[in-house]
């Protein structure tokens, strides 16, 4: 069957760098907010990996972005580009996650409106962490103890939502039958025609016009 290349190895690498840096910041602050059950925090280690996670959370999507500036300003503007048809899509989303008709979905961009979400809410929570987290990590002694609790506060209210959309965003990706495409395009960078007419026909209708 015919493949449709979706991504390029520089953004599956960085996909996949962004998600290993994430789990660690996820699980190294959740042992850093539960400190009492967690000898690795307790130790120091936690904190540690958690400010070389987060270098890295930082440092990879900055250096991707000055080596790709206008695809990765095409991404920001999707995430933030919404129509009829996505709100059409949230509307018919919870029948068609539970097995309901596939034609009652409208037709998606490069990245449905599912997608769309998940990377609204991974730009917004990764802006928040990296001010909050710059913010404990160097002004920790100069600031006012109240702004640093507020900053702790924020901090960890990103990492709620931030972490339950990842979870969403695995699940899906890893488990749900209608998505088992969506992980292999993230993998080897292809999708089959079928999905990607199915899943962003007018991505496909917009790039094939183009060739």
């Amino acid at each position: 069957m015919q493949d449709v290349e979706r991504f390029r190895k520089r953004a599956i690498f960085q996909h996949w760098w962004i998600v290993a840096c994430s789990l660690l910041l996820g699980l190294t602050g959740l042992f850093l907010f539960l400190s009492w059950v967690s000898p690795a925090a307790w130790w120091g280690w936690s904190r540690l990996v958690h400010r070389i996670a987060a270098v890295g959370f930082v440092g990879i999507p900055v250096i991707y972005f000055l080596l790709n500036p206008k695809s990765t300003w095409e991404w920001v503007k999707e995430a933030f580009t919404w129509n009829t048809d996505d709100l059409g899509w949230l509307q018919a989303a919870p029948s068609y996650y539970f097995g309901g008709p596939e034609e009652d979905m409208p037709p998606q961009d490069r990245s449905n409106t599912g997608q769309k979400l998940w990377m609204l809410v991974a730009i917004v929570t990764g802006v928040v962490f990296v001010i909050t987290g710059f913010i404990m990590w160097f002004f920790k002694g100069s600031v006012a103890p109240g702004v640093l609790q507020a900053m702790v506060l924020i901090h960890d209210i990103a990492f709620i939502a931030g972490g339950t959309m990842l979870l969403v965003h695995i699940a899906l990706a890893a488990f749900h039958p209608r998505m088992s495409e969506a992980l292999r395009s993230m993998t080897t960078g292809k999708a089959t025609v079928d999905y990607v007419k199915s899943h962003h026909g007018k991505w496909y209708e917009r790039v094939t016009a183009e060739k």
